[in-house]
């Protein structure tokens, strides 16, 4: 069955933050979804997070535009063309913003986390690198799909750390994975059957440190035929439970039938906002420049 994919996204500056270093991209066109946290003092994570969503919005056109542009790192041989596009626009991400922290010393240390969903027919490619999740709705169930990259997770993981102890610890912020630290990166990528109905709810952890499964679950139920709606519900509960950090939510809602929608307001999102568009631009270029890149 040929499906169509409803979408909204909103990002808020929290309660405590005095900037907005988390970046969102919403693009229905291509089936786009992408939500990156950056981290890095002087405004350098917000650098970060809107390399990573610019970049992998403008190379995943690129790839599905059928241009001749090379892929980044090897091919993951199990997995479909446009997994292995999304998977080499996030290694060209890392790549672009590594080199940016390097080059320029107020950007020393810049990183951002990503989770991405590229929505087609009747599938979902995942991809994620860091702690900002992905979660699928189905029906009453809520389940996380993304496994954080963090020192908690690995505690858990080696049954050293209880989940619980692992949302209370004082180093549950530490993530083991990043764009923009390490010349490459690890991307876990995967693809999964979509159904009609499915909701995907990607966000930074200034809402899933504050949220529960339930907390999620019950907001989006209560909105499911307003998903701009249910992610202001969203912001407004984190906000509500003290608002630590920034928070970005965007959600993804199957349908069937052909037709596709969106529905972006009032955001300060990659498709609103346009203040920085000549910095960013000329980071990238020279980036490609420097790779005899076109």
């Amino acid at each position: 069955m040929r499906l169509r994919y409803v979408a909204a996204a909103k990002t808020d500056v929290g309660q405590k933050r005095q900037g907005n270093e988390d970046r969102f991209c919403l693009d229905p066109s291509l089936g786009l979804y992408v939500v990156a946290d950056g981290m890095g003092g002087h405004a350098a994570g917000e650098v970060a997070s809107r390399l990573a969503v610019e970049t992998i919005q403008e190379w995943m056109e690129k790839y599905l535009s059928g241009a001749d542009v090379a892929i980044v790192g090897p091919a993951v041989a199990a997995g479909s063309a446009e997994a292995n596009f999304l998977l080499s626009s996030i290694r060209l991400a890392n790549r672009i913003i590594f080199d940016s922290a390097k080059d320029r010393r107020e950007y020393a240390g810049m990183g951002t986390t990503v989770v991405a969903v590229l929505a087609q027919d009747d599938r979902f490619v995942l991809a994620h690198v860091g702690d900002s999740r992905i979660y699928r709705i189905r029906q009453d169930d809520i389940v996380q799909i993304s496994r954080d990259h963090s020192f908690v997770q690995e505690q858990v993981d080696n049954g050293m750390m209880s989940a619980a102890e692992a949302h209370q610890s004082q180093y549950r912020h530490m993530i083991t994975r990043a764009l923009g630290l390490k010349e490459s990166v690890d991307v876990d990528l995967t693809e999964q059957p979509a159904r009609p109905g499915d909701v995907l709810l990607l966000c930074s952890d200034g809402l899933s440190d504050l949220l529960d499964d339930e907390d999620m679950l019950v907001a989006v139920r209560d909105h499911a035929d307003d998903l701009e709606q249910a992610c202001q519900a969203l912001v407004a509960r984190a906000n509500s439970k003290g608002g630590d950090d920034n928070i970005t939510v965007l959600v993804v809602q199957a349908k069937a039938g052909n037709e596709v929608e969106s529905v972006h307001r009032g955001s300060t999102g990659v498709a609103a906002a346009a203040e920085g568009r000549g910095m960013f631009a000329r980071l990238k270029r020279a980036w490609k420049d420097s790779i005899g890149g076109s």
